[in-house]
């Protein structure tokens, strides 16, 4: 069916346009992934867009959920509103190179279209305005631009853009066959293209971008066509074949990368620039106004952080290394991995935790604080598993539906998903000790989940403003015990909170408990507690974890 088109570049539009970027990536991703072989053959560009699109929705929806108890006069967000929420979705949820540069791509049209001057940028003018701006902000975002990259196919999308008159739709439209036209030349201008008979992965992810602008203003989606993929044709070149985003490599390039958020202010990047691009190579720093992404290939990724570290406070730091022998080995085959029978890929909420998962055999999936997965990311880590059953466990109540969107996108892949509602860490790592990948799948998910339903579990955190409880009022600043998901206990002090908490979980009896510390746990508490079940709980044992930066004071779980 048709979608409904939009006739000016308003809040609508900007939801409509994310709604079906991430559908458009959805459908391509696999295509993309498969061409991907610069400036690292690892087969995930097509995914990482996708990734970066869909924190952009999550955020121009939350925008528009804020507004639905709002009165009617004002019942939808502005364009400034929906625009800032998309860039800076974009820019937290940004994945390799090519989503941080497309993170980039979609700041730069926001800071043209949330422009609330005297002159609108809500027509055709407007979106050559912010093309242009988006292209241009691209390219300065990368420390050593190449041709024949996502940045060659913006620009052209720009230039043509430039030179049309007429409505958002024509305009789109104009940018989208520019687009295609650099698309088809990237070949040409990089050699490793040519040599692989592919086109950019990157430019060929903001082609799919930029159809579904021309379906948001047009109603109807333009049809890529696939032969414009493999425009050279190379002597057996495929579908498996492709390109990645912005800088060259070559067969002896850095061996990780390492892509973080950052606070701080514009003169500290300015010298981490400097410092990352000696380290080297890939480098993309995008953002602003005290929120950066940073991304680098480096040899050293130790020094990439410890860099951000001094340019101001880095968090979400994820580190990859480029193993030897496998798809980043810059140009040569990527060898066929064999998928295991069966892999568990769990939710945890600090790195400690998920060095325990992973030594349990577990695929992890970290969520800071405040900062949920989304379901593409979960659905990338049960392909990261490579297994053909896969065991699912979100560890939080508040993950089941997105863990369910997750599952039933896996299934529809071929993978045999089984999701166990765990509502905590504590339940998972009771699941995950009874797991046993050599009986049968139904066996081993019916064990798991009666381990993990037979674990209650409870948290102690900070109260962060007032609010009505099960357990009375508590003020911003009270230390609160949480059993099942229910506060429980309300107190002052937050080793005498965990044990009134500890004591009333263990009125019910229980034969283990399980204390998972965050960073931010009062030193001696863990002693403290053992003692208390020691001497008050003689059948009783514990095991204490150090969960790292966590959110809760404390986990704590009873089986």
């Amino acid at each position: 069916m048709a979608q409904v088109p939009q006739t000016f570049f308003d809040a609508l539009a900007v939801r409509t346009w994310c709604s079906l970027a991430l559908t458009a990536l959805g459908r391509a991703r696999e295509e993309i992934d498969a061409i991907n072989v610069y400036p690292v053959a690892d087969g995930d560009t097509g995914t990482n867009l996708y990734l970066t699109v869909e924190s952009a929705t999550t955020a121009v929806e939350a925008v528009f959920a804020g507004y639905e108890t709002a009165p009617a006069a004002v019942r939808s967000p502005s364009l400034a509103d929906a625009a800032h929420a998309m860039a800076h979705g974009a820019l937290i949820g940004a994945r390799g190179n090519s989503g941080t540069i497309l993170a980039q791509l979609l700041r730069g049209m926001a800071q043209v279209l949330a422009d609330e001057g005297e002159t609108s940028h809500t027509d055709g003018d407007g979106l050559r305005l912010a093309l242009r701006h988006a292209a241009d902000s691209a390219r300065q975002a990368v420390a050593h631009p190449v041709e024949g990259t996502v940045l060659s196919v913006a620009s052209a999308a720009a230039d043509a853009a430039a030179g049309t008159e007429g409505d958002c739709g024509t305009v789109a439209r104009a940018a989208y066959r520019g687009a295609c036209a650099a698309l088809a030349a990237t070949p040409a201008q990089l050699a490793v293209l040519e040599h692989a008979g592919v086109v950019d992965a990157g430019g060929r992810g903001l082609v799919a971008v930029l159809a579904a602008l021309v379906e948001t203003f047009t109603g109807e989606a333009p049809v890529f066509s696939g032969g414009a993929v493999h425009a050279r044709g190379a002597a057996g070149s495929g579908p498996g074949t492709a390109d990645c985003a912005d800088t060259p490599g070559g067969a002896d390039g850095p061996a990780f990368e390492v892509i973080y958020l950052l606070e701080a202010a514009d003169p500290a990047v300015a010298r981490l620039r400097q410092r990352l691009d000696a380290l080297g190579d890939s480098l993309v720093v995008v953002g602003g106004d005290g929120l950066w992404n940073v991304h680098v290939h480096v040899d050293d990724a130790g020094a990439a952080v410890e860099a951000g570290v001094e340019a101001g406070r880095p968090y979400r730091i994820r580190i990859t290394h480029f193993g030897a022998g496998d798809a980043h080995a810059r140009g040569g085959e990527r060898p066929v991995r064999e998928r295991v029978q069966r892999a568990v890929v769990a939710v945890v909420p600090g790195e400690g935790l998920a060095g325990l998962y992973t030594e349990a055999g577990a695929t992890t999936v970290l969520a800071r604080p405040g900062e949920p997965p989304a379901s593409g990311e979960l659905v990338e880590a049960v392909r990261r598993a490579h297994a053909r059953e896969v065991v699912l466990l979100p560890n939080d109540a508040d993950l089941r539906h997105t863990a369910a969107a997750a599952a039933e996108q896996a299934r529809s892949e071929g993978i045999r998903v089984a999701l166990i509602p765990t509502r905590s860490a504590v339940q998972g790592i009771a699941a995950l000790a009874v797991h046993e990948a050599d009986r049968r799948f139904d066996e081993d998910v019916v064990s798991m989940t009666s381990a993990a339903g037979a674990t209650r579990y409870a948290e102690v955190a900070v109260a962060e403003r007032q609010s009505w409880t099960m357990a009375g009022i508590c003020q911003a600043g009270d230390v609160l015990g949480l059993i099942d998901g229910d506060v429980a206990v309300i107190g002052a002090d937050v080793t005498a909170t965990a044990e009134s908490t500890l004591d009333r979980m263990l009125s019910a009896g229980g034969e283990l408990v399980t204390l998972v510390l965050g960073d931010d746990a009062p030193e001696g508490i863990a002693e403290h507690l053992e003692t208390r079940v020691r001497e008050a709980y003689l059948a009783v044992d514990t095991v204490v974890y150090r969960g790292g930066r966590q959110g809760a004071l404390l986990l704590i779980g009873v089986e």
